[in-house]
């Protein structure tokens, strides 16, 4: 029970990583704040989490005993985010660990001459900007009790270069800088900030997960090839398991990392070791 006696705010929590995230943390003992868009998003060409989701979410995490509060939430309205953080302070009495996990993964598929000003400022406001949001209103409370994980969810897409995804690999590069500078920040008040770089994680229909298949579809990669052309980059000839990223984090949440602050953990099947 690693988190016992812990709350965990998770975002984009309806499905896919999001989800592995938050049932790995119930189970290890914390309770949950769930937040999620929970519905779809002009500019994005593909169907984000629904308020359906995000309730099996919630109720998955229930069914290991831990009190769960679920809020349909959009990272770019800081409105919104203070009265949900404020909630659940007043709720559970402190936020122990931050899940930044919200993002989307298009608009792509284009050069970056090609990209429009207002796909770009989605992106960044969404996978960026929407990050550093949650972190303004849930650091000050950690601050506060001297003690907290903040975990940045950037991707391989942080660390390397990818063609035809500018605004995705400039926002997840960015989220490492905020991962870093924010470390700094909060050192002295024994606040960690880390970030968790996965690679081609495996589209799991337990977790409702289609990140890979978008990114396929971006690139105009057959969806029956998508799996197949994904592996064929990975060392260790796997694609990677939602419950290892899921793994990971949980590591970053717990007192077993708690001199780690400021890394990039990648987990990527030896990817961006190449």
């Amino acid at each position: 029970m690693t988190l016992k006696g812990r709350t965990a705010l998770v975002t984009g929590a309806a499905r896919g990583l999001g989800r592995e995230c938050a049932v790995r943390f119930a189970r290890e003992g914390a309770d949950l704040l769930l937040v999620d868009i929970a519905q779809d998003l002009d500019g994005v060409p593909y169907p984000l989490g629904s308020p359906t989701q995000l309730e099996h979410t919630a109720e998955l995490c229930r069914l290991h005993g831990s009190a769960v509060v679920a809020e349909h939430v959009d990272v770019r309205d800081a409105e919104r985010i203070r009265t949900v953080v404020e909630g659940a302070l007043d709720r559970f009495g402190a936020v122990d660990v931050l899940l930044n996990n919200a993002g989307i993964a298009a608009p792509s598929g284009r050069a970056a001459h090609e990209i429009e000003e207002a796909e770009w400022s989605l992106m960044l406001d969404v996978d960026l900007s929407g990050a550093w949001r949650m972190i303004k209103a849930v650091a000050p409370a950690m601050v506060a009790q001297r003690s907290g994980s903040i975990i940045n969810v950037s991707s391989t897409a942080g660390l390397v270069g990818y063609r035809h995804f500018a605004g995705y690999v400039a926002a997840k590069h960015g989220l490492i800088g905020l991962t870093k500078a924010a470390a700094l920040d909060y050192a002295p008040f024994q606040v960690r900030v880390n970030a968790l770089c996965p690679g081609s994680v495996r589209d799991d229909p337990v977790v409702e997960g289609r990140m890979l298949s978008e990114i396929a579809r971006s690139l105009d990669v057959p969806a029956e090839d998508h799996a197949e052309t994904f592996l064929q980059g990975q060392p260790m000839n796997a694609l990677i398991d939602p419950s290892a990223i899921a793994g990971a984090a949980l590591w970053l949440a717990g007192d077993d990392s708690r001199q780690v602050t400021g890394s990039a953990l990648t987990v990527d099947g030896g990817f961006t070791t190449r």
